[in-house]
């Protein structure tokens, strides 16, 4: 577990962020958040294969920086940043869906700020883990995805 994380980086594969997308049928333009976003992956896979906006918060400021540069190098900056910060101090009422891969106590800490800053319909799709108090409104347990609606 690193210092500055409430969740180790750990990579997902592009298959499976396509199927997390899918997951929450992310739409053109719309406007995804990934909290925890290391190196970018989701967000950039969104703005190529979904034609969506896509904003990172991610607290690792190298993870940050690489993620800036990747960015650059697919020519992305109209569509996809990234934001140096706490996943729990950032505003995210901007977002129509969420991707999240963090840990189940985080989950459970996130509950709160979810529901209070995200607009009715937003959608969160969070892999592995879930959110206890929640009904989720689709399962796909092979993949370990969660689905839920604010």
């Amino acid at each position: 577990m690193s210092i500055f994380l409430d969740a180790p980086w750990v990579p997902t594969s592009k298959k499976q962020i396509r199927k997390m997308l899918k997951f929450a049928e992310l739409q053109p333009n719309e406007t995804l958040y990934d909290l925890g976003s290391g190196d970018g992956r989701i967000l950039i896979l969104a703005a190529i294969e979904f034609n969506a906006k896509a904003v990172g918060i991610e607290l690792n400021p190298l993870l940050v920086a690489y993620s800036n540069f990747r960015i650059f190098i697919e020519r992305l900056q109209d569509k996809v940043q990234v934001r140096w910060g706490n996943i729990f101090l950032r505003d995210i009422s901007e977002a129509d869906v969420v991707t999240m891969y963090l840990l189940q106590q985080t989950n459970n800490r996130m509950m709160k700020k979810l529901k209070e800053e995200l607009k009715p319909g937003a959608r969160i799709v969070s892999y592995v883990y879930t959110f206890p108090d929640w009904e989720p409104i689709k399962v796909e347990k092979e993949s370990k995805l969660y689905l839920y609606s604010i």
